[in-house]
């Protein structure tokens, strides 16, 4: 069974979806409903762990994740970001390389467009190659914002 829930970051409404187990989803949104009046460990550790990134006190997640969809492909690009540390960023060309695909240049962008776990899965820290912010599911406005809490730009 999964479980929906809603943080109200500094910088928008944050959707995230658990399973008793994982986190499965978390994005930005529009909507804004009652959380549940239950929460489940993972969903209290999830709440805990942006309360604390969101004050500057955490540089990195350590929630029990779980993606249920993507093309093994998309799920190189997903792990790969995992990597990128905290106030760094990479370009799209610097994850086609990690994962061993340097020609995958787009197709990075199109499986970090559809990374299911923003936030906990930094796909915000990837920019152009030019350095400039292109493409983010939340909008270039909260990337912007993200990487201005981590530090960078």
């Amino acid at each position: 069974m999964k479980t929906t829930y809603y943080y109200n970051s500094p910088i928008g409404s944050i959707k995230f979806v658990c399973t008793a187990k994982h986190l499965v989803q978390m994005n930005f949104t529009d909507l804004v409903y009652e959380n549940p009046k239950i929460y489940t460990k993972i969903a209290s550790t999830c709440r805990a762990q942006l309360d604390e990134y969101f004050s500057k006190t955490r540089e990195t997640f350590f929630l029990p994740i779980l993606f249920e969809k993507g093309t093994d492909f998309q799920r190189s690009v997903w792990n790969a970001l995992q990597n990128i540390p905290y106030g760094e960023t990479r370009s799209y060309k610097d994850i086609a390389n990690k994962i061993g695909n340097p020609k995958a240049v787009r197709a990075v962008g199109g499986a970090n467009n559809k990374n299911p776990i923003g936030i906990v899965v930094p796909c915000h820290r990837v920019i152009g190659s030019s350095g400039k912010l292109v493409g983010y599911a939340g909008g270039l406005d909260k990337k912007e914002m993200l990487l201005k809490l981590e530090g960078k730009k």
